[in-house]
C-alpha cells in the first residue's frame, strides 16, 4: 500500500493534468473569471476626467495610494468601478474575526458550526457593504477637490456625481466578492485571494520594464539588476520554506474498549505554522505608517503643520518609518495571532475527545504548553516578517523601484501560488484516486 500511495504522488504530471477533464474546466472557469476582472479595471468611473487623475497620482506616488493600487490591479490610479477592489470586504472580515474575540454573541455564533458561520459570512458582507459605501463617499468628496495644475478631476462635481460613484463602486466591490466566491466553489484556489494576485501579477511586467528602463539609461548597472533577480529568488525561497514550515505537536489519543472491539490508541498531530499571522501584520503596518502622507498629498499641503511634520518624518526612507515600521509587524504578528488560534480553546477541545500531549496534564496545562510554544514560534515568524518587508522596502526608497518588488507583494504572490499549487495537486490525487478505485472494480467483475 506504501508503494501504491508512493505511485500515486509521483504520478501527479502533465500527463495526470491531461486525464483530469473536471480540473481543466475548475481552472478555465477560473482564468476566465479573472479576465472579466481584469477588464473591469479598465472601465473608468462616470464623470471624471482621466487624464487629470493619471496626473495626481504620478505626482503623488510612494503613499498608502500605491499600496492600495497594487492592491487593485491599477484600478485605483484608473478610477475604475473596481477601485476598491476586495479591500473593504477583507477588512470587514478582519473585524469580524476581531469582534469573535470580543463579543460573547460572535463568539456563540462561530461555536454553532455551519448554521454560524453562514451568520457571520452574512453579517461580514453587510459590513463590506458599509464600507464600501464609507469609502467610496470619501472618495468622492476626494475627487472633487484633488488638486491639479491642470485641471479638475471632475467638470461635474455634487450629489449626483457623489451618489453615482458610491452605487458603481459599491456594486463593482460587490460584484467582485460575487466572483471570488464562485471561484472558490467552481474554480481552482481561494477566489478573494487570487483577485489579489491577479492585480499584483498583472502589474509585474510594467515594474520589470521600469527596472530595465533604469538599467538602459545608466541610473543601474546590469551588475545591480542581476543582484536584484538574485535577490528577490532568495527571498522567494525564504518565503517558500517559512510558509511551508510547521511545528507538529503528537497527540495522542487512549484505547477505550466498546464491547468487545477497541477503539483508539493511534497518535495524530497539531500543525503550528511558524507564521500564523500570514501577509496581515505587514498590511496594517504599511496601511498606518502610510496614511498621514497620503492625506497631506490629498490636502495639496493644506494639512495643518502637525501633519504635514508627521508626513515628513515617517516618510518612505525615513529612519522613524522604518523603526516604526518593524515595531508595528511584531505587534499585529503577535496581535492577529492571538486572535486566530486560541490555546485554551483547542485545549479543551482536546480534552473533550480524549486527546492529550504525551507528558503534558490534559487542560490548563495544555493550554500552557501550546501557548508557550506558539509564542516563540510566533517570535520567529515576526522576525521573519520584519526581515522580509524590511530589506525589500530599502531597496524600493533607496533605488526607487516600484511597489511590485515589495515584500508585501512578493509574500502575497507566493502564498497565493502554494494555497493554488496545492488544491491542484489534490484534483490530481483524487482524480487517479478515482481511476483506482474503478480499474479495482473492473478487475473484480471479471474474476
Amino acid at each position: 500500500m506504501a508503494t501504491r500511495n508512493a505511485d500515486i504522488s509521483s504520478g501527479l504530471n502533465f500527463g495526470a493534468f491531461g486525464k483530469a477533464s473536471e480540473l481543466k474546466k475548475r481552472i478555465l472557469f477560473t482564468l476566465g473569471m479573472l479576465i472579466i476582472y481584469r477588464l473591469g479595471t479598465f472601465i473608468p468611473l462616470p464623470g471624471i476626467d482621466p487624464i487629470v487623475i493619471n496626473d495626481f497620482f504620478d505626482q503623488n506616488s510612494g503613499g498608502i495610494l500605491d499600496v492600495f493600487n497594487a492592491f487593485s490591479g491599477g484600478a485605483l490610479g484608473r478610477m475604475s468601478i473596481f477601485a476598491l477592489n476586495v479591500i473593504p470586504y477583507i477588512s470587514a472580515s478582519i473585524i469580524m474575526q476581531l469582534g469573535t474575540a470580543i463579543s460573547p454573541r460572535l463568539e456563540e455564533l462561530k461555536k454553532e458550526g455551519e448554521s454560524g458561520r453562514k451568520k457571520i459570512n452574512q453579517y461580514t458582507r453587510y459590513g463590506t457593504v458599509f464600507l464600501a459605501a464609507v469609502q467610496a463617499y470619501g472618495l468622492a468628496v476626494s475627487l472633487e477637490s484633488l488638486p491639479s495644475s491642470i485641471g479638475a478631476a471632475v467638470p461635474d462635481p455634487g450629489m449626483f456625481f457623489r451618489a453615482s460613484t458610491v452605487i458603481t463602486i459599491v456594486g463593482g466591490t460587490m460584484f467582485l466578492l460575487w466572483l471570488g466566491e464562485q471561484v472558490t466553489a467552481r474554480g481552482v484556489g481561494n477566489g478573494i485571494s487570487l483577485i489579489i494576485f491577479a492585480g499584483i501579477v498583472a502589474n509585474l511586467p510594467s515594474a520589470l520594464a521600469q527596472v530595465l528602463e533604469l538599467g538602459r539609461t545608466g541610473q543601474m548597472s546590469p551588475l545591480f539588476i542581476i543582484g536584484l533577480v538574485v535577490m528577490i529568488a532568495a527571498i522567494m525561497m525564504i518565503i517558500v520554506f517559512i510558509e511551508r514550515a510547521q511545528r507538529r505537536i503528537i497527540i495522542q489519543y487512549p484505547k477505550r474498549q466498546v464491547g468487545n472491539r477497541m477503539f483508539g490508541g493511534e497518535s495524530s498531530h497539531l500543525p503550528l505554522k511558524i507564521n500564523t499571522s500570514g501577509v496581515i501584520p505587514v498590511i496594517f503596518a504599511t496601511s498606518l505608517l502610510l496614511t498621514p502622507a497620503t492625506i497631506a498629498g490629498f490636502s495639496g499641503g493644506g494639512a495643518g503643520p502637525v501633519l504635514n511634520l508627521v508626513s515628513a518624518y515617517l516618510g518612505r526612507g525615513q529612519p522613524l518609518y522604518f523603526l516604526l515600521y518593524a515595531v508595528l509587524v511584531i505587534f499585529f504578528a503577535f496581535f492577529y495571532t492571538a486572535i486566530v488560534f486560541n490555546p485554551e480553546e483547542t485545549a479543551e477541545n482536546l480534552k473533550r475527545h480524549g486527546g492529550f500531549v504525551p507528558g503534558i496534564r490534559p487542560g490548563r496545562n495544555t493550554a500552557d504548553y501550546l501557548d508557550f510554544v506558539l509564542t516563540r514560534l510566533t517570535t520567529i515568524g515576526a522576525i521573519y516578517l520584519t526581515a522580509v518587508a524590511l530589506f525589500p522596502e530599502w531597496l524600493v526608497t533607496e533605488y526607487g523601484l516600484s511597489f511590485f518588488f515589495g515584500g508585501t507583494s512578493m509574500l502575497i504572490i507566493v502564498s497565493v501560488t502554494l494555497d493554488t499549487v496545492a488544491q491542484i495537486q489534490s484534483h490530481l490525487l483524487a482524480h487517479q484516486y478515482e481511476g483506482l478505485i474503478k480499474k479495482s472494480r473492473l478487475k473484480g467483475r471479471k474474476r
